[in-house]
């Protein structure tokens, strides 16, 4: 397999680095290489290269920015992939993209099926649904793979800020009437590899979802990073309307996977065993 990657530093591009560690022929693409608000740059690099399947591990995450960015967001999220997809296409290879639970209006209480409709809530699951949209429009052989809640040893996301306030504060107030599954960046990145080796040998692909399990609050899963952690800081429920933020969170994020396991072999990963494995990284390891 000769995988091309879009995303080098964000959290499920390292972790694509340790699956294809032993690929001599993986090439990450970097900012440098194809600027993500330039679509034509991103095809001419797939239309250049020599890969037989490619990965957009690439996104624009910041969801409350994007309430007043959207049109970096769209170029990002949306044109982008729709130009990589094309370019895919246009030399019959295979193409994964990574999208997110924020397609959904995050109602009611039953884990979201790929077929459900699309509902999203703000700029950031506007523009990502367009990106899904025009992958699936591309004509190529294509794989979204929606994720929820990801986490990791690197980068910005919840676990470490947790950590960071947890280790300067004594209590913290987190929010707990939005649910869903924290997802482990190695655990994402694993499924693409099992994935795209499977389209490779000519899987037709679809639309997936994959996210850890149980499924929790965020105060619930700041507790268990606490408590992994061995931190004293204690946690204390409060409501969405209590912690207001730009961009509107769906209340439900649970996703359920098992079409993924039925046609990939992908069971849902623990989140609560990565969790341990990540703390103890962070015990080594910084940024």
């Amino acid at each position: 397999m000769t995988p091309l990657i879009f995303g080098k530093t964000g959290q499920v591009a390292r972790e694509l680095a340790r699956v294809f560690a032993g690929n001599d022929d993986a090439r990450f693409v970097d900012r440098g290489a194809a600027d993500l608000t330039d679509p034509d740059a991103c095809a001419a690099v797939i239309a250049a290269s020599y890969a037989d399947v490619v990965i957009n591990a690439a996104a624009y995450t910041a969801v409350d920015n994007a309430e007043s960015d959207e049109a970096t967001a769209h170029l990002v999220n949306a044109a982008a992939p729709a130009a990589m997809a094309k370019a895919a296409a246009l030399k019959n290879i295979p193409f994964l993209h990574i999208s997110t639970d924020y397609v959904f209006d995050g109602t009611g209480d039953t884990p979201f099926k790929p077929g459900d409709a699309t509902v999203p809530l703000g700029v950031y699951g506007k523009t990502k649904l367009a990106g899904e949209q025009s992958v699936l429009a591309a004509g190529g052989r294509s794989a979204i793979l929606r994720t929820s809640w990801v986490f990791s040893a690197h980068g910005s996301n919840f676990v470490k800020t947790m950590l960071r306030l947890g280790a300067d504060r004594s209590e913290l107030n987190v929010v707990a009437d939005q649910f869903g599954g924290p997802t482990p960046a190695a655990a994402i990145a694993d499924a693409l590899g099992t994935m795209a080796a499977a389209m490779v040998q000519g899987h037709a692909g679809g639309v997936f979802h994959f996210s850890g399990s149980p499924s929790v609050s965020w105060a619930d899963f700041a507790r268990a990073i606490m408590d992994e952690a061995g931190s004293a800081c204690a946690v204390n429920d409060i409501t969405t309307a209590e912690y207001p933020t730009p961009a509107k969170r769906p209340g439900n994020s649970r996703l359920d996977c098992s079409d993924l396991q039925r046609k990939f072999g992908i069971a849902q990963p623990d989140w609560r065993a990565h969790l341990k494995l990540i703390i103890e990284e962070l015990g080594n390891v910084t940024g």
